[in-house]
């Protein structure tokens, strides 16, 4: 099963960079789920969100030219078990024509080698100093430390009802010549700032972080039939992040059916009005 948030056919949808949100949110979504499924260790959900950071990053040419160089992630502090984690999460795989590489890091030199660098809590005295000259070498830092955020990082890994979510600097990040997408940036637990007042009466294109939700059930018969495909829905959020009502805009009517009454269960993120939040799922065997 896969989550997406982009169909550029349907009317419904908004644009690239929000649809481009929307997949990052749905991904993040995707990876608590998959670690519940899974029993993934905590270190283990943390490797995969390094990993999608570095898919969606985008570091200047100086930093990372064209061709077959390294996209390298540093790890500062703690054991050996998150480099572990990380090293086979990251096996084999290729962000363009970079290979990832891991490896550990104790020095300024040895980070500002690397195109990200992820702070354990055991470094909290050492980070901020260490930090400093990072951000202008087009390093991403990424944290795990309540108070990273403040210590001028730029990502930070928090615990959030038992689920690993993110929370950003956006000052930070705006002062680096690394970019991503502001919308995927606005996805975050915390450092977004608030939602747009609203203007008018009639809901608008959201784009809320989800905080309760689980994904649809493949239907029995679908299995049985072997229908796998996308089913899209559309639902209205109300501002306290429930959700109103659910409409199917696309995929077969059974598919379309589990994930619309999967979403009518879901919860949102407050927000002063009602919003349109637009969600695609692929039913296929796992």
């Amino acid at each position: 099963m896969h989550f997406s948030g982009k169909d550029e056919s349907s009317p419904w949808l908004p644009p690239p960079r929000a649809a481009l949100a929307i997949g990052f949110a749905l991904l993040a979504f995707q990876l608590v789920a998959l670690g519940q499924r899974q029993n993934a260790t905590e270190d283990q959900v943390k490797a995969a969100y390094l990993v999608n950071f570095a898919k969606l990053a985008e570091w200047p040419s100086r930093v990372l030219p064209d061709g077959p160089s390294p996209l390298v992630i540093g790890v500062s502090g703690g054991d050996e078990e998150i480099l572990n984690v990380l090293k086979a999460v990251v096996a084999g795989k290729v962000i363009g024509t970079h290979p990832l590489v891991v490896k550990p890091v104790s020095s300024e030199a040895d980070m500002k080698s690397c195109h990200m660098v992820f702070f354990r809590a055991s470094e909290k005295k050492h980070a901020q100093a260490a930090m400093e000259g990072l951000a202008q070498a087009g390093v991403v830092l990424v944290g795990e430390d309540e108070s990273f955020l403040r210590q001028g990082g730029m990502i930070n890994l928090v615990k959030d009802h038992g689920s690993v979510r993110f929370e950003v600097n956006s000052d930070a990040l705006d002062h680096s010549d690394i970019h991503f997408s502001s919308k995927i940036l606005a996805l975050a637990k915390a450092g977004s700032g608030s939602p747009p007042a609203a203007t008018s009466n009639s809901p608008v294109d959201g784009l809320r972080r989800l905080q309760h939700s689980t994904p649809p059930a493949y239907p029995e018969i679908a299995e049985r039939m072997k229908l796998t495909g996308t089913a899209q829905v559309q639902a209205l959020v109300k501002p306290d992040g429930t959700v109103r009502e659910v409409k199917i805009v696309g995929g077969h009517p059974l598919l379309a059916d589990a994930l619309a009454h999967a979403v009518m269960q879901w919860k949102y993120q407050p927000a002063p009005k009602e919003t349109l939040e637009v969600v695609k799922f692929s039913f296929g065997p796992q």
